[in-house]
């Protein structure tokens, strides 16, 4: 099997003004959390894919537990492409994980 390893950038801006959003904003965060999605900032999240077919499950599951309001988008890249982000201020986050040891296949 050939594998093309993508990545899954999601992006999101949730509005926190009441509880229901707070708890809006938790669940979203928890589902991104609990399928394999690492979180690279506060409100940007990575998921490594093996392929295409797998791409098109995760983000099929993911428009089905999208937040009622709010911003979200969504960016498909190569893995490529994603190991050529420039860190400008800061440094590399030691919790990305670059291996497909956490990587399930649906």
């Amino acid at each position: 099997m050939n594998y093309k390893f993508m990545r899954l950038l999601v992006f999101f801006d949730l509005p926190m003004l009441t509880d229901k959003d707070r708890r809006e904003y938790a669940r979203f965060h928890k589902y991104l959390i609990r399928n394999g999605f690492i979180m690279m900032q506060k409100s940007v999240y990575s998921k490594l894919v093996i392929n295409n077919v797998t791409s098109l499950g995760v983000k099929q599951r993911l428009r089905n537990n999208l937040p009622r309001e709010g911003i979200v988008e969504l960016l498909e890249i190569t893995e490529n492409q994603f190991a050529r982000i420039e860190y400008l201020v800061g440094e590399e986050q030691q919790i990305t994980i670059d291996s497909t040891d956490r990587l399930i296949e649906v």
